[in-house]
């Protein structure tokens, strides 16, 4: 004999039917569609928005046709640098980039070596210039890359500034199609880009 089973109770329809909301990821770098909103204060450079650290100045290097090269956060252990890159759907860019990047500060005279770090490989490298430390984190359609560059005996300060900043990076990368590796744009803050401008005449060298 066939016996029906029994039905389902208002109560478990009701559980099917909820459709779990999608939880922001629980540390950066985040992509704009997933920022957290936890209140953290951040410097708007367009296509990254980044926390800068207790004591940090901003140095920015920009070029004499009038394009932004390169943001910097100098600290008192060093300088830190985030970058931001058009990367593929597919990601893993920064296996590709870490690699030539390492053989090229080979040539130029540095040790290298790499480490695992919370977001995957890691470079470091030490010049006569500096101890350099790279790092690099594949996100949806971009790369976003961070150096922290010092004296060796603030390298592991300056290496968990690098930290912390990234952990609280949003990158912007838009909807624009580009070509993989292409710098994603900066664009600095009306009142700091007033202030280059006033101050461009007195630095030659490109660096504010």
């Amino acid at each position: 004999m066939f016996r029906r089973g029994r039905g389902k109770s208002k109560r478990e329809a009701a559980v099917e039917d909820e459709v779990p909301e999608p939880q922001a990821p629980a540390r950066g770098p985040f992509d704009e569609a997933e920022a957290p909103e936890s209140g953290v204060e951040r410097l708007d450079l367009g296509s990254v928005r980044v926390p800068v650290p207790e004591g940090g100045q901003l140095q920015v290097e920009v070029d004499p046709a009038g394009p932004v090269r390169a943001v910097h956060l100098v600290t008192p252990v060093g300088r830190l640098t985030v970058s931001a890159f058009a990367a593929p759907r597919s990601g893993g860019l920064w296996d590709e980039v870490s690699n030539e990047l390492a053989e090229q500060l080979r040539k130029d005279g540095a040790r290298v070596h790499t480490e695992q770090g919370d977001w995957g490989v890691e470079l470091v490298a030490d010049s006569p210039k500096a101890a350099l430390r790279f790092v690099g984190v594949d996100g949806p359609r971009w790369l976003l890359r961070g150096v922290a560059a010092g004296p060796a005996e603030s390298a592991k300060e300056c290496a968990r500034l690098l930290y912390g900043v990234l952990d609280d990076t949003v990158v912007v990368r838009g909807t624009e199609p580009m070509p993989v590796r292409t710098p994603l744009p900066i664009e600095l803050p009306e009142a700091i880009l007033r202030h280059i401008q006033q101050a461009q005449t007195e630095t030659p060298n490109g660096q504010v």
